[in-house]
């Protein structure tokens, strides 16, 4: 007899990923979100995937029902779970226990990078002939698919901090069980889930007592959160990556990759930004650990693709270029700009637009660093809907005449429309949708 599922909240990255994986395991899958969009909606589709947005229709009676951590207990439909007596759990959960169980899983976990650098090793391990499995929170061009159950033992994971479910705060990698780990950076992030960084450090030192004697820890250098993770106990080796000559056993020097105070060979020119340079380097490492030769992993590196929403081109119409980027925190949108500076030639003009969609942006946890992490911008567009509760005019002041804030999605799309010139760069930056900014300013931009 067929196993049957029912997700609920199936349409965001982790739970669309998980869906299919459930599919091509033998699982009948079904779901419902109150709203799906590229790239899951595509996904799902392709799949053959049935998704309702009915939030409140009736439970299927055959299924056992996955929550996904986007349900709150004040709706209709957990409330009707709940009263039903019937089985559920979360979708790390069901992922660990149902997929991951048998795996060599290896896991990447940090507050930015996780999906660029989940896509290089699982494209890595795809080169040098292993064959893994993924789920990524994003869909590497490489594979064109976000999650797959793979030919091997070999599985790589985006291991997110963020909680399990409304039932289980728990940080959703605890679930995973990996052999082997990256640990990409640490900053405090999640404002609506974590009250200060101790917390978000307790939950990465619970992770690191999951990894057993043998498997490895590869950490970034001269972090101090991760160190105080790893005060907190550590029973694995640990490899450091870095660019001061103090990390070890990994070092990167420009594009040049040290292991042990030898010189391996140069990560690709197609590599841009030093943050992505530093995610190859630890993508590189813990291939290593599955058995990939190093000179293999930087081979392999040369023919990386990239992710979808990660510095994705959408378009060149009328001599402007449109951007899609994830990037939402001040760190990620510096280092973004500064990966796409790389790229630019000279006299382009790079124009950042920020939508500050996420909890903690909402919250103006992070206001205070954005004016520096703008600053490389030449012209900034800054989403400022009524309900935030903070000024970005006031707070982005330091930019100047640099600076246009618009109160609604189809004002920021005026204000694109209206001065954008033909040689800019328009670099959109959100971890949601944006009201399908990207493809609307392509079309103002082939009617103007």
């Amino acid at each position: 007899m067929t196993k049957k599922i029912h997700i609920l909240g199936i349409a965001g990255t982790f739970m669309g990923s998980l869906a299919q994986l459930a599919q091509a395991k033998g699982y009948e899958v079904s779901g419902r979100d109150q709203a799906i969009y590229p790239p899951m909606s595509t996904q799902l589709a392709q799949a053959g995937i049935a998704v309702q947005t009915d939030m409140n229709a009736p439970l299927p009676d055959d299924a056992e029902i996955i929550v996904g951590n986007v349900m709150r207990r004040d709706m209709p439909v957990i409330d009707a779970l709940l009263g039903s007596g019937r089985r559920y759990r979360s979708g790390p959960q069901w992922l660990g226990e149902e997929i991951l169980r048998d795996k060599f899983v290896l896991a990447v976990a940090g507050t930015h990078g996780k999906t660029t650098t989940s896509s290089m090793l699982a494209h890595i391990l795809e080169r040098a002939g292993l064959a893994p499995g993924f789920l990524i929170g994003g869909v590497p061009a490489n594979f064109g698919v976000s999650a797959r159950l793979g030919e091997t033992p070999f599985f790589v994971i985006e291991a997110d901090e963020y909680d399990t479910a409304f039932f289980d705060k728990r940080s959703k990698f605890l679930h995973y069980r990996p052999r082997g780990v990256i640990l990409n950076n640490l900053e405090y992030d999640h404002a609506d889930i974590f009250p200060d960084l101790a917390a978000i450090e307790r939950q990465f030192a619970h992770l690191l007592r999951l990894v057993p004697n043998q498997g490895v820890v590869v950490m970034a250098d001269g972090t101090p959160a991760l160190e105080r993770v790893l005060a907190q106990g550590v029973w694995s080796p640990v490899e450091r990556f870095g660019t001061a000559e103090a990390a070890q056993p990994w070092r990167l020097d420009g594009r040049a990759v040290w292991l042990n105070g030898a010189p391996l060979g140069d990560l690709p020119d197609s590599l841009i930004g030093a943050h992505n340079r530093l995610n190859a380097l630890a993508a590189v490492a813990l291939a290593r650990f599955a058995g990939v030769p190093p000179a293999v992993g930087l081979a392999a590196l040369a023919d990386f693709s990239g992710v979808a929403r990660r510095l994705e081109v959408r378009g060149t119409v009328a001599g402007v270029t449109v951007y899609d980027d994830f990037a939402h925190h001040p760190t990620a949108i510096a280092a973004t700009i500064a990966a796409l500076r790389e790229r630019l030639p000279a006299g382009g003009r790079l124009v950042a637009v920020v939508d500050p969609r996420s909890n903690t942006m909402k919250a103006g946890v992070h206001q205070a660093e954005l004016a520096d992490a703008l600053a490389a911008a030449d012209w900034v567009v800054f989403h400022a809907p009524a309900n935030l509760p903070w000024s970005p005019a006031r707070v982005l002041a330091p930019l100047g005449e640099r600076l246009s804030v618009a109160d609604s999605v189809d004002a920021v799309l005026a204000t694109l429309s209206a001065g954008l010139r033909a040689g800019d760069h328009a670099l959109i930056m959100s971890n949601g949708s944006f009201d399908g900014l990207h493809g609307r300013l392509l079309a103002q931009l082939a009617a103007r």
